[in-house]
């Protein structure tokens, strides 16, 4: 089984990368921000592979982290996500930003991705909410958030606050993060206006 990858990159597509490890070049297929994240052809590049056996075929899969690749096979657990579509999640979304989409419940952020239709997305949100990847890192504000709210599942005060803050210009996982250490020390039942008032608070100190 391949794990992981080190050579020098031999050549782009668009859905895949050439890697050539000691004259070997092993085809990776990749989402859209591990393929921008890679090097130029002829420089060194480490890949996290997930290989996929089937009756008519091998497949790598490769992943620009250890979080990604747990998020790619987390992902696949739901009726209705194969690799393309993924990838194609992770395309659209970092580990940390599905991570946030899920414990907030936020159907349209998941829905961002080509091929996830409405129904796929409240099917995503549901299956996975308070589940993490069982390897690599998980946005510490993420955990925060599903442990504060029990079981990930975000009040609308609290996803009105979230989308207020990224209305501002921060991040989904830095709203979640500082309305996570909110959530803790003041209980899940705080109004919107002063979780938006605490939260950009913690968002300056």
């Amino acid at each position: 089984m391949i794990g992981k990858l080190k050579g020098l990159v031999d050549s782009f597509d668009d859905d895949h990368v050439l890697i050539d490890c000691g004259g070997v070049c092993y085809q990776a297929f990749c989402s859209s921000r591990t393929l921008q994240s890679l090097p130029r052809v002829g420089e060194a590049a480490v890949v996290f592979i997930e290989t996929i056996v089937r009756e008519d075929m091998i497949r790598l899969y490769g992943f620009s982290s250890d979080s990604e690749k747990a998020w790619f096979n987390l992902l696949m657990t739901v009726q209705g996500v194969g690799a393309r579509v993924a990838l194609a999640i992770l395309s659209a979304l970092s580990p940390s930003e599905i991570s946030s989409a899920i414990a907030l419940q936020d159907k349209a952020m998941i829905g961002r991705a080509n091929g996830v239709g409405p129904k796929l997305a409240v099917r995503l949100v549901t299956e996975l909410k308070g589940k993490v990847p069982t390897t690599g890192a998980v946005d510490a504000g993420t955990l925060g958030l599903q442990s504060a709210l029990g079981e990930g599942i975000a009040s609308s005060a609290i996803t009105d606050a979230v989308s207020a803050l990224t209305n501002l210009g921060y991040s989904s996982a830095q709203a979640s993060a500082a309305l996570a250490r909110v959530v803790a020390r003041e209980g899940d039942d705080v109004p919107t206006e002063k979780l938006i008032r605490l939260g950009l608070r913690e968002l300056s100190s």
